[in-house]
């Protein structure tokens, strides 16, 4: 029985889907989403992913967690299909081997005030924002607000949020970890695209990156009162051979107390990285960085 058990999950890891993760449009019969008063499809409420993906965009096996010696089966990581079209990243051979040194150095922070703070660890560990796409797929929930002019989007992680300008092209003010989002309605599907990025976000757990040239096109399309179905196609000629895209579900909670709670990870991290300076420890609050 464990031998089959096993052969049946290596199969299904291997047998990614071709557009992602969860079930197609087809799926779904026709479905025409309730509009606003400005007569565009109403994708407000409450929403989140299912998948794996922050772990490994793609398909991947059961993983222990970081120090599993201490929290054994606490921080395991579920094993998951892939999100990714065709399961390949198409890396240029200098940033699969980038990738591969990330993987390595997870969980490996670097407490200095210069950049090279962000050479080592997942940015995650360290609650820096997650980007795009990495924000849709990350184990928390996230809100849609809605105006004619804008669409705002909260995410729970981190108090993040993304502000959609639905009036002007304009271009990004500066690079951010959430980029700048301009969007506008191609029928009943809300396209965004993200530019403006920093170069330190990953995709995931796994070391999957990008730089600073990072192009994101969104498409939000409601397929249920209770689905949206998020693709997004990722461009970043400094990293990949060619562009290349992902997908997965966004389920609407429907729970009648639905609501965000804050996840501030800012003090689960400060003893992560000032403890090892002196920081934390038997000093009095009066004494960290005082003379």
């Amino acid at each position: 029985m464990v031998a089959m058990t096993a052969t049946v999950i290596a199969c299904g890891l291997t047998a990614a889907p071709a557009a992602g993760q969860g079930p197609s449009d087809e799926s779904f019969p026709p479905y025409t989403a309730p509009r606003t008063a400005d007569g565009q499809p109403d994708l407000s409420g409450i929403w989140q992913s299912f998948t794996t993906a922050n772990w490994d965009i793609l398909a991947h096996g059961v993983q222990p967690g970081p120090a599993a010696e201490l929290v054994g089966a606490w921080g395991a990581g579920r094993a998951g299909l892939s999100i990714v079209e065709g399961n390949v990243l198409p890396y240029q051979p200098w940033a699969e081997a980038k990738r591969q040194e990330n993987y390595e150095n997870r969980t490996v922070v670097n407490v200095t005030n210069d950049p090279s703070r962000f050479d080592t660890g997942d940015p995650e560990l360290q609650c820096y924002r997650a980007g795009v796409p990495r924000a849709n797929y990350m184990p928390f929930p996230l809100q849609i607000f809605q105006t004619p002019e804008q669409i705002l989007i909260v995410y729970e992680y981190k108090g993040a949020y993304r502000a959609i300008d639905m009036t002007s092209d304009r271009p990004a003010l500066d690079e951010s970890w959430m980029g700048w989002s301009n969007g506008h309605w191609e029928d009943q599907t809300l396209v965004v695209d993200v530019t403006g990025f920093n170069e330190h976000a990953w995709f995931d757990r796994a070391g999957n990156f990008h730089s600073d040239a990072l192009h994101v096109v969104e498409r939000w399309t409601p397929v249920s009162p209770y689905h949206l179905r998020y693709e997004a196609t990722i461009e970043d000629s400094n990293v990949f051979t060619r562009p290349w895209t992902m997908s997965f579900m966004l389920y609407r909670h429907v729970e009648e107390n639905a609501q965000l709670i804050e996840f501030n990870c800012i003090p689960f991290v400060e003893p992560l990285m000032y403890k090892p300076l002196g920081f934390y420890g038997d000093q009095e609050p009066d004494e960290i960085g005082g003379e």
